[in-house]
C-alpha cells in the first residue's frame, strides 16, 4: 500500500497536472463543454497508452542498447531537472508550449504529447518502470493508473478550478511542481551516481 501511495504521488507531480491544466484551457477555450470533457478523454487516453509501453519497455530497451539503468537514470534525471527549472523558472514545461496555429483536434499533439508526456516523463517511466519486479509492477502500474485518473478528474473541472485559483494561482502551483520534480530529478541522480560508483568499486 505504501508503495501505491508512493508511486501515485510520483507519477501524479510528474505529469505536472497545473500546467497541462493551463495548456488544456488554453488550447480549448473556444470549444463547448462537450468538445472539452472528449478532448480531456482522448488526451489522457493516448497519454495512458503512451504511459504502458514506456513502463515495460525500459529493461528491454536497455539490454537492446547496451546501456545500464543507472547510466540512464542519472541521463533521465537530468533531463528531468531541466524540465523542472523550467517550470519553476518560467511556468511551463520544456518543449510544450501553446502552438500558435488553431487545431482540429489538440488532444493528441500537443496535450498528450509533449504536454503530459514529454521527454523528461519518459525517461522517468522507463526508470521507474525498470526498477520494479513481481507485485511492484502491479503496484506501480495502479499507481501510475491512479494519477491518471486524478489528472482526468482534474481536466474536467478545469474551469472551476481555473475560476477558483485563477491564471496566477495555477501558475504558482505549476511552479511549486516544479520544485517537487527537481528534487524527483536529482533523487534520481544520485541513485545512479551512488548505483554506478558501487558496482566500480565491485569490479576494482
Amino acid at each position: 500500500m505504501t508503495l501505491l501511495i508512493a508511486t501515485w504521488i510520483k507519477f501524479f507531480v510528474l505529469f505536472a497536472p497545473f500546467f497541462v491544466v493551463s495548456m488544456f484551457l488554453s488550447l480549448t477555450r473556444s470549444d463547448t463543454p462537450a468538445e472539452r470533457r472528449s478532448t480531456a478523454n482522448k488526451a489522457v487516453f493516448a497519454a495512458a497508452l503512451a504511459s504502458l509501453v514506456l513502463f515495460f519497455f525500459g529493461s528491454p530497451l536497455f539490454e537492446l542498447l547496451g546501456i545500464t539503468i543507472d547510466s540512464f537514470r542519472i541521463g533521465a534525471g537530468i533531463l528531468l531537472f531541466l524540465s523542472a527549472i523550467s517550470l519553476v523558472r518560467d511556468g511551463i514545461r520544456t518543449n510544450a508550449q501553446v502552438p500558435g496555429g488553431p487545431r482540429e483536434d489538440a488532444s493528441v499533439v500537443p496535450l498528450a504529447i509533449p504536454t503530459i508526456i514529454g521527454p523528461a516523463t519518459i525517461g522517468a517511466i522507463l526508470v521507474y518502470g525498470s526498477e520494479l519486479h513481481g507485485v511492484e509492477v502491479i503496484l506501480g502500474l495502479s499507481g501510475m493508473f491512479l494519477a491518471l485518473v486524478c489528472l482526468l478528474a482534474l481536466l474536467h473541472a478545469a474551469t472551476g478550478v481555473e475560476r477558483l485559483l485563477g491564471k496566477t494561482g495555477l501558475n504558482i502551483l505549476s511552479k511549486i511542481t516544479g520544485l517537487i520534480l527537481a528534487a524527483m530529478a536529482s533523487e534520481i541522480v544520485l541513485t545512479g551516481i551512488t548505483g554506478f560508483m558501487t558496482r566500480i568499486a565491485n569490479v576494482s
